[in-house]
């Protein structure tokens, strides 16, 4: 049987990523990822022998269109909207913090 998580370690996995959460969001989540992982160690019990592994429940295909070359905007209607631009690129402003 998988070791249960404990109130403690959702309230550790809750800091970690920066959630504010109520003792009893807490404990909610708490059965709710329990159940998940009894769910699982029941999938584990499965017999899988002879079933090809797969990404996708069920065929995924891509459609190819055939690649062409045809008209676009011109690039100054499209920079006309921008809010500010250099060397014909939009410029937007720096988000990421150091």
């Amino acid at each position: 049987m998988a070791q249960r998580l404990t109130l403690e370690q959702i309230a550790h996995v809750a800091r970690l990523a920066r959630l504010a959460m109520s003792e009893e969001e807490m404990r909610q989540m708490e059965r709710h990822i329990n159940n998940l992982m009894a769910q699982f160690e029941r999938l584990q019990e499965l017999d899988t022998t002879g079933v090809e592994p797969t990404a996708h429940s069920f065929p995924v295909y891509n459609v190819f269109r055939e690649d062409r070359v045809q008209p676009s905007l011109p690039q100054e209607e499209i920079l006309a909207n921008a809010p500010d631009q250099r060397d014909g690129c939009f410029l937007v402003p720096i988000i990421v913090e150091e």
